[in-house]
């Protein structure tokens, strides 16, 4: 399941032309610190590396 997850997250950010790798690194040391209501700003789609 975890590997499932993983592979969508990697290619929602790919369909939404974003580096996976930046992307999901970026995300990882920025996610603890957002507030559960605005989680979906760390989407691929609203990233702008």
């Amino acid at each position: 399941k975890a590997a499932a997850i993983a592979y969508t997250l990697i290619e929602t950010a790919k369909l939404n032309g974003v580096d996976p790798q930046a992307w999901l690194a970026n995300t990882l040391t920025r996610i603890s610190d957002y507030k559960i209501t605005k989680i979906d700003e760390l989407l691929p789609w609203h990233w702008n590396g």
